[in-house]
């Protein structure tokens, strides 16, 4: 094995989708749950599908993940060190 990438992380079965929100996106969510972007959940850049993406800390992701009873589930998450 030559250290490479073994499995495409944006394809694969395991990984929920990411959406990352523009800036606009970003102060609406805030507004809509009165929160500040401290408040929210954190992710770090060195998770595999942030670093794939190569987000910047303070960028605002959307995370759409299957749920058994809700069908889908909506989860926002931001980028740290």
């Amino acid at each position: 094995m030559d250290g490479g990438k073994v499995v495409d992380v944006r394809k694969h079965v395991f990984v929920p989708e990411f959406r990352v929100l523009n800036d606009e996106e970003k102060k609406r969510i805030l507004d809509k749950y009165n929160a500040t972007e401290e408040q929210f959940p954190k992710i770090k850049r060195k998770d595999p599908m942030i670093a794939e993406l190569n987000l910047k800390p303070g960028t605002l992701v959307e995370i759409v993940r299957d749920s058994p009873t809700a069908g889908k589930s909506v989860y926002y998450r931001v980028v740290i060190r």
